[in-house]
């Protein structure tokens, strides 16, 4: 009895997720592979984990911006929440959890749980808005976020966690450690943050988005997306599916700001206002509204761009600037995209007439075999 072959084709969604995790994971080797061997400088080392945050935080926002359609400005709001959850969860748990690695995973879920709900709370008033009016509630929000930060005062001693508006009164003991000052943030961290856990943290980010887009409730969202009213024609709640991705979203930022936080020995809230929040839309509409792949390269190049460019010391931003609009003129040149398609596509096709020529090949030494 003949066997018959099967062909499998990828769809889109297969072949994103695929590229996604082949890329990330080869960039992981790559770059741990030179790290062992001493090769890569000093400042390349110290963007490894910054460039991991990042990526989370792109992918994460291009789950609401792209797949879900909706403008969200304060992203860096849910970054500082995490960060802050992150690093006062890593103190309380300093005895329990006294391995690094472990302690830095759980502070990760604490600081998502936190931001998620936070994202809930928000998402409540913030979704039934649309378009400009929903990007200003929400940067609105993030500005506010930030404020709330800069006048909470949290000490730890034996008594347990304590939160004030000032320093005083916190009321700690003469043994207790204040954990966040205000203004002047979280100091004498304890830095927990790898390379290997912002690379654990960024697969389980493209999992978990990944997967989300190609379920039901992605496909509801992407439906609302495109057009609103047939989706709540057919009994789509917009709001239900848009409240999925958002708190989605900002629990995964949550999670980046943590892994941010536990990085440095100083995190302060001035770090997570306006500019963060625009840069992280920067990183999502350059790769492409929707696109995973463009966000995680996206994301890459523009943090180690800056540092590339700090030789020509005062025209390094203006240098910045012009390679940010270039490549917007670029991306949004139809017959550069055309003619890059074309390339890519002959590229496909070399690669397709190799696999369908292994195939043939197999059919017949299988046929002669049976024969």
């Amino acid at each position: 009895m003949k066997e018959k072959t099967k062909k499998i084709r990828l769809t889109s969604y297969g072949r994103n997720a695929a590229l996604s995790y082949g890329l990330v994971t080869i960039a992981f080797i790559v770059m741990t592979i030179l790290n062992s061997a001493g090769i890569t400088t000093n400042s390349l080392r110290g963007q490894l984990v910054p460039i991991c945050v990042y990526i989370v935080l792109a992918v994460s926002l291009n789950l609401v911006v792209g797949i879900s359609g909706e403008l969200s400005l304060g992203h860096a709001g849910f970054m500082s929440i995490g960060a802050f959850s992150g690093v006062v969860a890593s103190a309380c748990l300093a005895k329990t959890i006294p391995a690094a690695m472990p302690r830095l995973f759980v502070a990760m879920i604490v600081a998502g749980i936190i931001a998620g709900i936070a994202g809930f709370l928000i998402g409540i008033p913030v979704l039934r808005l649309r378009g400009d009016y929903l990007a200003i509630v929400t940067l609105a929000f993030g500005e506010i976020i930030r404020n709330i930060l800069n006048v909470i005062y949290i000490g730890l001693d034996g008594a347990g966690l304590h939160v004030a508006t000032s320093v005083e009164g916190l009321k700690l003991w003469p043994t207790g450690q204040v954990l966040l000052n205000g203004p002047m943030g979280a100091t004498g961290i304890q830095k927990l943050s790898t390379f290997t856990a912002g690379y654990i943290l960024i697969m389980f980010t493209l999992f978990v988005v990944q997967n989300l887009i190609n379920s039901k409730q992605g496909r509801a969202i992407m439906a609302i997306r495109d057009n609103r009213i047939a989706a709540e024609s057919v009994g789509l709640s917009a709001t239900h599916f848009k409240m999925t991705a958002f708190v989605t979203s900002a629990a995964l930022a949550g999670m980046a700001g943590a892994l941010f936080g536990l990085n440095y020995s100083t995190v302060a809230p001035v770090k997570f206002n306006f500019n963060t929040s625009i840069l992280i839309l920067v990183f999502v509409v350059l790769g492409g509204m929707g696109n995973i792949v463009g966000s995680i390269i996206s994301a890459t190049v523009l943090t180690i761009l800056p540092e590339a460019l700090r030789q020509f010391a005062d025209y390094r931003m203006l240098a910045y600037a012009i390679v940010l609009i270039l490549v917007m003129l670029a991306t949004n040149n139809m017959e550069l995209r055309a003619l890059i398609d074309k390339y890519t596509a002959k590229i496909l096709g070399i690669f397709k007439k190799k696999n369908k020529s292994s195939a043939d090949a197999d059919l017949e030494t299988m046929e002669g075999g049976q024969n």
